[in-house]
């Protein structure tokens, strides 16, 4: 499978899925004009990566925002990621978020309430 990589603007996010590694990562600020057009291509790769999954999947997401259209989408990601787990294959987000950012760490959590992945709450200290 070709790898995604997508370079992140002010507006979307850095988005790199490596299938050959089973990393993938999404970073940086997630407020596109069209969060559906923008996250179906990911959605879609997924579906494909679901078919023949390494065993082990490792997701990071290191999002400093994002709104509303984009926290609907990136749930649809996850979602494609609990039918790689449901399917036996080890799979873990690392969701990382600045120390203060009580906003960013709830987000984490409410997912990992909704998704039935293992997910690791990863903190960031902010050098001063």
């Amino acid at each position: 499978m070709e790898p995604i990589y997508i370079e992140g603007t002010p507006k979307t996010p850095t988005v790199r899925f490596d299938a050959s590694q089973g990393i993938f990562e999404i970073s940086g600020r997630s407020i596109p004009e069209n969060s559906v057009e923008f996250y179906k291509p990911l959605v879609d790769w997924l579906e494909k990566y679901k078919e023949a999954p390494l065993e082990k999947t490792v997701v990071h997401i290191k999002l400093e925002y994002f709104n509303t259209s984009s926290s609907k989408c990136i749930l649809d990601v996850f979602k494609k990621l609990e039918a790689i787990h449901k399917a036996k294959n080890e799979v873990e987000v690392h969701w990382y978020y600045e120390e203060d950012d009580e906003d960013m760490l709830e987000a984490g959590e409410d997912y990992e309430s909704i998704i039935r992945v293992p997910f690791r709450m990863i903190e960031i200290a902010e050098d001063n």
